[in-house]
């Protein structure tokens, strides 16, 4: 007598991943086995930490073909877990929505709020900071992502730490060196790192979260002025979660 094949999970949740989030939600998914799982990565990291379930990498082809995808696959949710400045994908997943009908969340993780003895100027694009950063110091640390290196390309004065998991191409900064690492980061690691490069401003993009959190920590005990990037919105009428049990609670209701 053959066995009865496994039923069909009665759910597909596509996840537009690359954030520890993304990961979390997928772990969280995989042993429901009423709920199929697939996470899609942009393809821009070259050993990416892959999560449990079904996975794709690589561009779905723009709007129509997010879409398309989503019809092709019977997805049922769509959860928009990309880093929060991934503007273009959370803008493709919410016209998308429109032109399937199928439900979609953003799964946001709370942005940096500055303590009292916290020095952040805060500006709205790389090219705000690439245009302040030189009233600020001589010796940044830039934690911003190596696909915007270009924006600082024409800083011939400043040196700069780059820091990213995969080397940066051209344009960069003339005075460049790279630090190849993945997070999350120490405290410690970060004070030594400050203390031994002679940095004097610190450039980021308000992700959020705890991961890369302790940099602003270390800046804050040595003083050290921060120019902080403001994320984008999430598109307009799309709804936000802000933690993994949040999102879950939505696809269970």
């Amino acid at each position: 007598m053959s066995a009865e094949p496994a039923p069909r999970p009665a759910h597909h949740v596509l996840i537009l991943g690359g954030t520890t989030e993304a990961r979390r939600l997928a772990e969280a998914l995989a042993s429901d086995p009423s709920v199929r799982v697939t996470t899609s990565l942009a393809g821009r990291v070259a050993s990416p930490v892959l999560p449990p379930g079904d996975t794709r990498i690589g561009g779905f082809g723009g709007i129509a073909g997010l879409a398309a995808w989503i019809v092709a696959h019977d997805v049922t949710r769509v959860v928009d877990a990309t880093h929060p400045f991934a503007e273009r994908m959370s803008f493709h997943a919410s016209e998308s929505e429109a032109l399937t009908g199928v439900p979609l969340l953003a799964l946001r993780r709370p942005g940096w709020t500055p303590r009292p003895a916290d020095d952040w100027t805060f500006v709205d694009s790389l090219a705000e900071a690439a245009a302040l950063l030189p009233g600020f110091g001589n010796r940044a640390f830039l934690t911003t992502g190596r696909m915007g290196l270009h924006t600082f390309a024409h800083l011939t004065d400043t040196w700069f730490l780059v820091r990213s998991v995969d080397p940066p191409a051209a344009p960069v900064p003339p005075r460049l060196e790279v630090l190849l690492a993945r997070g999350p980061f120490t405290l410690e690691d970060e004070r030594e790192l400050l203390a031994r490069h002679r940095i004097d401003v610190l450039v980021t993009k308000d992700s959020g979260g705890s991961a890369t959190a302790p940099k602003l920590t270390a800046a804050r005990e040595a003083g050290i002025p921060v120019l902080v990037v403001r994320r984008p919105p999430v598109p307009q009428g799309v709804p936000e979660a802000d933690s993994v049990d949040a999102v879950l609670d939505w696809l269970g209701s």
